[in-house]
C-alpha cells in the first residue's frame, strides 16, 4: 500500500508542472471525491464548470484506493472538492501533496465549521463522523464555501453561481423540513434505524430517530461476531421491524444478524437498500443527493410503520 501511494505522488511531483502549463480554463475543471460532492458542484456550477467525480455508484470512500489515472484527474483539475473529516482515508497522502501545488477545499470540514460535529467511538478513541451529508440542513452551509470556490476559478460566472447557490439552499432546507415530518410519523417505539455501518449519525441526531450500526463510523474495520449478536439481542428487546442494508456494503453481516434473530424465534425483515457513502448510478432517481436523501427517508419510514409525507414542489424531480 505505502509503496503504490508513494509511486503516485512521485508520478504527480514529476508531471505537475507540465499539467499548469496545459490545465484549461473554459470551462475550469473540477474534479470532486464523491458523487455527493460532485453533485453539490454541478448543482451550484452548472455550465461554467466540468466537475468530474472520482467515485461512482457503489464506492466506498473508506476504502477506495488512488489509482495513476486519478493522478492524471487531479493534474488537470483547477479544483479539487473532497469530503474531509478522514473520509477519503487512502487519498489523504495524495490529497495533502495534491494542497501544495492546486486549490482544495475540504467541503464536510467547511460545512462543520458553523455547526456541531457528530463523534463516534473508534478503535482509537473518538473519532469525527464524517457523513455530513446526511443532514441536510447542515450539508446547505457546505453551499457558500463551494460556491466561492467555484467563483473564484469561473469569476464570469459568479452572478450566475450565486443565484443556483441561492436556489439549491431552499431546495435543502425544504428537504429537511420533510424529512423531519416524514421521520416523526413513524411510532416512537419502532423510530430506530439499524444498519450496517454508522453513516447515518448526522441523520439520527437531525430527525430524532435512533441509530445503531453494526461498524462504527468506517467501514475498514470488520464486524465481529459479538457486534452481529449484540445486534440482535437489542432487536429482540425493542421488537424492531426492519433493518437495512447499504449500497456499498456486502449484505453479509445484516443477513447474518437477521439470521441470529432468526435462530432466538423472532423475524425480522430486510427494510431496504439504503444510499450511504454513495448515490445511486445515473439516470436513477438517487443519482442526487436530494434523490438520495427523499428515497432513504420514504424507505426507512415505510419499513418502520410511518407514512411520508407528500415532497414539496420545489425537490420534486
Amino acid at each position: 500500500m505505502v509503496s503504490k501511494l508513494a509511486g503516485l505522488l512521485l508520478v504527480m511531483g514529476l508531471s505537475l508542472t507540465s499539467a499548469l502549463a496545459s490545465a484549461t480554463t473554459s470551462p475550469p475543471p473540477v474534479l470532486a471525491t464523491t458523487g455527493m460532492i460532485a453533485d453539490l458542484a454541478e448543482r451550484v456550477g452548472g455550465e461554467c464548470i466540468a466537475v468530474t467525480g472520482l467515485m461512482g455508484p457503489g464506492v466506498d470512500p473508506h476504502l477506495y484506493q488512488p489509482s495513476a489515472a486519478d493522478v492524471r484527474r487531479f493534474q488537470h483539475a483547477e479544483l479539487v472538492l473532497y469530503n474531509g473529516l478522514g473520509l477519503e482515508g487512502q487519498l489523504d497522502p495524495v490529497l495533502k501533496r495534491f494542497g501544495q501545488r492546486r486549490v482544495t477545499l475540504a467541503v464536510a470540514e467547511a460545512a462543520a465549521t458553523n455547526g456541531p460535529r457528530q463523534t463516534l467511538p473508534s478503535a482509537d478513541g473518538r473519532s469525527v463522523d464524517p457523513h455530513v451529508w446526511m443532514d441536510a440542513r447542515f450539508w446547505a452551509q457546505a453551499i457558500t464555501p463551494v460556491s466561492q470556490a467555484l467563483a473564484d476559478v469561473a469569476p464570469d460566472c459568479a452572478q450566475a453561481i450565486e443565484a443556483r447557490a441561492q436556489r439549491y439552499r431552499r431546495e435543502l432546507l425544504a428537504l429537511d423540513q420533510w424529512m423531519a415530518e416524514s421521520i416523526a410519523t413513524i411510532p416512537s417505539a419502532q423510530r430506530i434505524l439499524m444498519t450496517a455501518h454508522d453513516a447515518f449519525g448526522y441523520f439520527g441526531r437531525a430527525y430524532d430517530i435512533e441509530v445503531r450500526g453494526i461498524q462504527g463510523i468506517s467501514t475498514s474495520a470488520e464486524a465481529g461476531v459479538g457486534d452481529i449478536q449484540a445486534m440482535a439481542t437489542l432487536i429482540l428487546e425493542r421488537q424492531v421491524p426492519a433493518v437495512f442494508v447499504e449500497s456499498t456494503i456486502n449484505p453479509r453481516t445484516i443477513e447474518a444478524v437477521i439470521e441470529a434473530v432468526r435462530e432466538r424465534g423472532f423475524r425480522v425483515k430486510k427494510g431496504g437498500m439504503l444510499y450511504g457513502d454513495a448515490l445511486g448510478q445515473p439516470g436513477t432517481p438517487v443519482d442526487t443527493l436530494v434523490g438520495m436523501l427523499s428515497y432513504n427517508v420514504q424507505t426507512i419510514t415505510q419499513a418502520l410503520g410511518g407514512t411520508p409525507r407528500p415532497l414539496p414542489a420545489i425537490v420534486l424531480p
